[in-house]
C-alpha cells in the first residue's frame, strides 16, 4: 500500500470516530473523557485544545493522560492536558456566581456575571452552560421559579408573592406563569385542584408503563411490574389533580413513548412537563445532555452543573426523576463503573444500558 492510500486509510479511521467531532466541536463536555496524539508532533492534547485542527491521519486517540505518556507523548504547553480539566477548574468560579444569582433580588445580567466570574462574557456564557447544562437565563429563571412557588405557599395574595418572588409587573410574571407552574398561580395555591392529567398503562420489554401527560406536555413515565402500583405512584405524585384514564386515542402516544423505551438513541419527539426545583433542573438537563451509549458518574454530574461537592443531592435528584428514559438516569453510574440504584430496578436499568451500547 502506497503512502497516500495509507494516510487515506489512517484518516478515514479518525474521522469515522465519533470522538474525532468532539475534537473538530472542540466540545467542553468531553474534556477529560479522553485525549488524542499528533504524530508529527510528539504531543498530546485535550479535545478542547485551540491550537490548530491536526491532520486527521496524524492522529491517535488515548483513553488516559498515562496511556498517552506510555506512547511517548508529551503534554501539550498550550492546552496542559496533564493539568485537572478546565471544566473542573472553572467550577468553583460558576458555583460562586451560581450563589450570586440566587441570592439578587432582579437576575444580574450577561456582563455582570461574567466579570463576577472574572472571564469573558462570550466564554464565561460558554463554561456555565458546560458546567451546569444551562445558560445563565435559564437558571436564573430556575431559581426565580422555585421561589415563586415558596412566595405562593406563604403570601397573603398572588400579587404579593409575584412581587416577593421579583417580578417587576403581573404582566410579565403572568406570560410565562403557566409554563413554569403547570397551572395558573390561583390554582398552584389551592394545590393544583381540577388540574387533570391523562394516563394510561401499557406493557413493554422493561415491564408495565405507566405514561401520563398534562396541558403542557408528558408529565410522567413510570416503569414497574404491577400496574395498579403504578397508578398509586402517579396519584402520590399528583395527589390533587384529576386522573382521567386515556381514551383509544391515548394510546397512540403509549405507543410512541414504549417505541422510545425500546430504542432510546431514536429519541422522543414529544413535549415533556419537567416540573422540579432549580436543582433538580440542572441536573436533570445534564442527565439529558449524555448521549445515550454513554455514562456519566454522580459525581462527574456533580461537577458539571457547578456543585462538586453536591453528590448526594445529585443521586436524589436521579431518585425524584419522573420521566424514566426521557430523562435518562439510567446512564448515571458509580466512579468504577459500577451500576447503583435505579427507582425503576437495576436490573431495568442494566438492561437499557446494555441495550443503548449495542445500538
Amino acid at each position: 500500500m502506497d503512502k497516500s492510500a495509507n494516510n487515506a486509510r489512517l484518516a478515514a479511521v479518525t474521522e469515522n470516530d465519533s470522538r474525532w467531532a468532539s475534537i473538530v466541536a472542540r466540545d467542553p463536555n468531553a474534556d477529560g473523557k479522553f485525549y488524542y496524539s499528533v504524530r508529527t508532533t510528539g504531543v498530546y492534547c485535550r479535545s478542547t485544545c485551540a491550537a490548530r485542527l491536526p491532520r486527521p491521519e496524524n492522529v491517535r486517540f488515548h483513553a488516559t493522560r498515562e496511556d498517552a505518556e506510555k506512547a511517548g507523548f508529551r503534554p501539550c504547553k498550550r492546552c496542559k492536558p496533564d493539568r485537572a480539566p478546565l471544566l473542573e477548574l472553572h467550577a468553583a468560579k460558576i458555583e460562586a456566581v451560581c450563589r450570586l444569582i440566587e441570592a439578587s433580588e432582579e437576575p444580574p445580567n450577561l456582563g455582570q456575571l461574567a466579570e463576577h466570574a472574572g472571564l469573558s462574557t462570550f466564554h464565561f456564557h460558554r463554561i456555565f452552560k458546560a458546567v451546569t447544562g444551562l445558560t445563565p437565563k435559564a437558571y436564573a429563571a430556575a431559581h426565580r421559579a422555585k421561589r415563586l412557588r415558596s412566595k405562593l405557599n406563604k403570601a397573603a395574595t398572588v400579587t404579593e408573592a409575584i412581587y416577593d418572588a421579583g417580578y417587576n409587573s403581573n404582566g410579565r410574571f403572568y406570560e410565562v406563569s403557566n409554563e413554569m407552574l403547570g397551572m395558573t398561580p390561583s390554582k398552584y395555591r389551592a394545590g393544583g385542584p381540577r388540574t387533570e392529567i391523562r394516563f394510561a398503562v401499557g406493557e413493554c420489554s422493561l415491564g408495565s408503563i405507566l405514561v401520563a401527560k398534562s396541558d403542557i406536555g408528558i408529565c410522567a413515565i413510570l416503569l414497574g411490574d404491577d400496574p395498579d402500583a403504578l397508578i398509586r405512584d402517579l396519584q402520590d405524585r399528583f395527589p390533587r389533580a384529576g386522573l382521567v384514564g386515556g381514551d383509544a386515542g391515548f394510546e397512540d402516544l403509549v405507543s410512541k413513548v414504549v417505541g422510545f423505551v425500546e430504542a432510546p438513541q431514536l429519541g422522543l419527539d414529544l413535549p415533556l412537563d419537567v416540573r422540579g426545583t432549580a436543582f433538580q433542573q440542572r441536573v436533570w438537563q445534564a442527565l439529558r445532555a449524555i448521549p445515550a451509549g454513554s455514562t456519566a458518574s454522580y459525581t462527574g454530574i456533580a461537577r458539571r452543573i457547578g456543585a462538586p461537592a453536591s453528590v448526594r443531592a445529585v443521586a436524589q435528584a436521579c431518585g425524584a426523576n419522573t420521566l424514566a428514559v426521557a430523562i435518562p438516569c439510567h446512564r448515571v453510574v458509580r466512579n468504577d463503573g459500577a451500576l447503583s440504584g435505579y427507582r425503576w430496578g437495576v436490573e431495568r436499568k442494566r438492561t437499557l444500558l446494555e441495550r443503548e451500547a449495542r445500538a
